[in-house]
């Protein structure tokens, strides 16, 4: 999911992040998923789901819990002056890109530069030196069960992360 980037005064991450994380909760109770990984960036977030075997439907996910967290935020969402004419036309909110980018893992390498990618994209981006220092990401998750370490990318140098 894309946020438009002027989003970061009137929607801070803690807001985007309670409203995702209940988005998300609403929509496992009838449509089951794993999180794997996830970061959530000002203007952006990045994550990698498991579905139940047989189950492909990305879509009706992302569209529900793109729904809840639009009506979650409500008005801080529909300022005119970050809607496109086409937003607009298709009475679309500022939340959000019209496609999400889907990507099925092929092996476990590929999961795990994904997973790198993902916990790196703080870094990536500027917004902390270490990974660990950005509160709105899976790493937290996995450091505590001991899948890292603290200092896992903390100089950071670039990594061969994400898609080639």
């Amino acid at each position: 999911m894309k946020v438009s980037p002027e989003l970061t005064s009137p929607v801070t991450l803690a807001s985007w992040s309670a409203a995702l994380r209940e988005a998300i909760t609403r929509t496992r109770e009838k449509h089951p998923f794993t999180i794997e990984a996830w970061v959530l960036m000002p203007d952006h977030l990045h994550c990698i789901w498991t579905l139940q075997p047989g189950d492909s439907d990305f879509s009706t996910r992302w569209s529900l819990i793109k729904r809840r967290v639009s009506m979650a935020l409500g008005e801080r969402l529909h300022l005119e002056a970050w809607r496109s004419a086409s937003k607009a036309k298709r009475r679309e909110s500022t939340l959000r890109q019209r496609r999400c980018l889907e990507h099925t893992l092929r092996d476990e390498t590929d999961f795990a530069r994904c997973l790198d990618d993902i916990h790196f994209n703080p870094v990536k981006h500027g917004h902390v030196e270490r990974v660990v220092d950005w509160p709105w990401s899976s790493f937290h998750r996995h450091l505590a069960v001991g899948f890292c370490a603290p200092d896992w990318a903390g100089d950071s140098s670039p990594g061969v992360f994400g898609e080639e």
